[in-house]
């Protein structure tokens, strides 16, 4: 049996437990919002990321297994990774990737200027395949109190916030949760 030292952990990733996600799924698939893109979301998505001159900006519906993006919008032109190829974010992360998770189960904002500096999150996964170095989320907070997921920015450079954007991240989470409501009990899209 031959000795092995133990392997450098550049982070720690711990997703935290989320034991309101069957019940989540359970109001999202209610409200329609379970798998399927909403152009309406795209463009709050987009009118987001204009607004606060974020590359990236999602409204994220978090499962127990995986984390869908219902509205999103990435870079025109996606970066590139050390190995050279393209950093293309998808409609669907495992749950373990990205920041929204702990908005979730912490149920309110989560502001991360560097990610790098914070031990808890610079070793998840989006770091590294993305290029994502500053996040800036708000919890979807239904009128039963769910957490339904995130409207969230994120950058491939550190970035201070500022509580102005942090204010609009906030305000427009609450509206958009008024409007998803809306739009199912009238059984309309967003």
């Amino acid at each position: 049996m031959s000795y092995e030292p133990p392997r450098p952990v550049r982070g720690l990733l711990l997703t935290p437990e989320d034991k309101e996600a069957p019940a989540r799924i359970h109001r999202l698939r209610r409200l329609g919002l379970v798998d399927r893109p909403q152009p309406a979301l795209d463009a709050f998505a987009d009118h987001l990321a204009r607004l606060v001159a974020a590359p990236y900006a999602m409204v994220n519906f978090i499962g127990e297994d995986q984390q869908f993006f219902a509205g999103l919008v990435t870079p025109a032109v996606p970066p590139v990774r050390e190995d050279g190829s393209s950093a293309v974010v998808g409609r669907v992360l495992p749950r373990e990737h990205g920041f929204c998770p702990h908005v979730v189960v912490r149920r309110k904002a989560l502001v991360l200027e560097d990610v790098r500096d914070y031990p808890r999150f610079a070793g998840n996964p989006v770091v590294d395949e993305f290029g994502i170095h500053a996040y800036l989320g708000a919890p979807l907070i239904d009128s039963s109190g769910m957490a339904l997921g995130t409207l969230c920015v994120a950058d491939t450079a550190p970035r201070a916030w500022g509580r102005n954007v942090l204010d609009t991240v906030k305000t427009l989470a609450a509206d958009l949760v008024v409007r998803l409501e809306r739009g199912a009990a009238d059984g309309l899209p967003l």
